[in-house]
């Protein structure tokens, strides 16, 4: 049967929530349920949807990252953060770092035993660094979605969300420093200057942020003068669009401009359910967006980097964890957000498959194998991390009581 684009829409969006409906009475989140779905439907599994149809489908992503996005900026409000500052940095920091330190040790020895005879610093620990470098992502759009899905609100899930707000940011100055360093070890006759590796992602994220901020007077006006909530809802979407398009257009970060423009926009108006005038829309886009990605996934690439993928995948979790416990300890954070933070920074999806695919373009030697190490690891990723996500929301006490 040909599937057209539009019986598509309709197939995922009814599949994925019946799917993620009967998953839950397993016990799973629905974000892993819609993936499970997807990966069902998808050419790696039963072909019902073809590898075409995904590939029109991928508008959908940008969508509702946007979304996502806007949604967690303006979850931030200045007087929920006031006495979370220094638990933000430190976290944000050591879990960073903690997830980049331990990829690289890990990834640096298993490639030598995957790909025997390759020498070390000219390939091995150039493939650690990057892969390191790009592991301290954290992707926004299954967080969000189990903070939704659980109504939780406290002190871990306010602290969560702003790591994962500041993660992008981190994740573009890492990757910028290990390519920078890299570069000389792989590239014959490469020069980098410390200019070219830390203004570039400077520029980038203030630029990203400052369309955000930009655009807000857009999201006030449609507050002050948009008296049906219908048409607030329509000024606000169609301003996170604009923002996303511009992004795209200009090449910066549509999830950094949108977190901004939620953060700024919730700050200035001071309402209490500004940030949910999108909320309406989110089951229809988290539906779509997690079945596109399970779509994505070809378990084909497990079988060629499967090896490379769990180290990466045990490594970050250990390193996301160990570094969120030690910046909590260092902040004198309570007891709950030593204890659970780091489970809940575990998703990552998006920007790490973006950033792979520069460097895999920027290092041929290795790129493949790279790439094929990062998406076997996202497919293994996405479908624990979830879980353990819902997990330690529920244990911290912050998930809201279920009917």
């Amino acid at each position: 049967m040909d599937l057209n684009l539009v019986l598509a829409l309709g197939l995922t969006l009814t599949a994925g929530l019946f799917g993620s409906r009967l998953l839950r009475r397993l016990g799973l989140p629905s974000v892993t349920g819609y993936i499970i779905i997807g990966l069902i439907l998808g050419p790696s599994v039963s072909g019902i949807v073809p590898l075409d149809t995904v590939a029109q489908l991928d508008i959908l992503t940008s969508i509702t990252l946007a979304v996502v996005a806007y949604l967690i900026g303006g979850s931030l409000r200045l007087d929920s953060l006031r006495g979370l500052g220094s638990s933000v940095l430190w976290v944000t920091l050591l879990q960073s770092l903690g997830a980049w330190a331990l990829v690289t040790v890990g990834l640096s020895f298993a490639v030598r035993w995957v790909v025997p005879g390759v020498p070390f610093w000219e390939f091995a620990f150039p493939l650690a660094f990057v892969v390191g470098a790009i592991s301290s992502a954290t992707a926004p759009a299954a967080t969000m979605a189990i903070v939704r899905e659980e109504k939780a609100k406290g002190p871990l899930t306010t602290t969560l969300l702003a790591v994962v707000a500041l993660d992008d940011g981190v994740a573009v100055f890492a990757f910028a420093i290990a390519l920078g360093v890299c570069a000389p070890l792989v590239i014959p006759g490469a020069s980098v200057t410390a200019g070219t590796v830390l203004l570039g992602p400077l520029w980038h994220i203030v630029a990203s942020m400052g369309l955000g901020a930009a655009l807000t007077p857009l999201v006030v006006l449609g507050t002050r003068f948009m008296r049906s909530r219908d048409m607030h809802m329509a000024l606000v979407f169609g301003a996170v669009m604009l923002c996303a398009g511009l992004c795209i257009w200009l090449d910066l970060s549509l999830i950094m401009a949108n977190m901004m423009l939620g953060f700024v926009g919730v700050n200035v108006v001071r309402r209490s359910d500004e940030p949910s005038v999108l909320g309406e829309m989110e089951t229809i886009l988290y539906t779509l967006f997690f079945v596109l990605a399970g779509l994505h996934f070809d378990l084909a690439v497990l079988k060629t980097a499967g090896m490379l993928a769990l180290v990466i995948v045990f490594a970050r979790c250990i390193g996301k964890y160990s570094g969120t416990y030690m910046g909590a300890v260092a902040a004198h954070a309570p007891e709950q957000i030593r204890k659970y933070l780091g489970l809940a920074l575990l998703p990552k999806a998006g920007v790490t498959v973006g950033l792979a695919l520069l460097a895999a373009a920027e290092f041929p030697e290795f790129g493949d194998l790279m790439m094929n190490a990062i998406l076997a690891s996202t497919i293994l990723n996405e479908l624990i991390a979830p879980p353990l996500t819902r997990f330690a929301i529920v244990r911290s006490g912050e998930a809201a009581a279920r009917e």
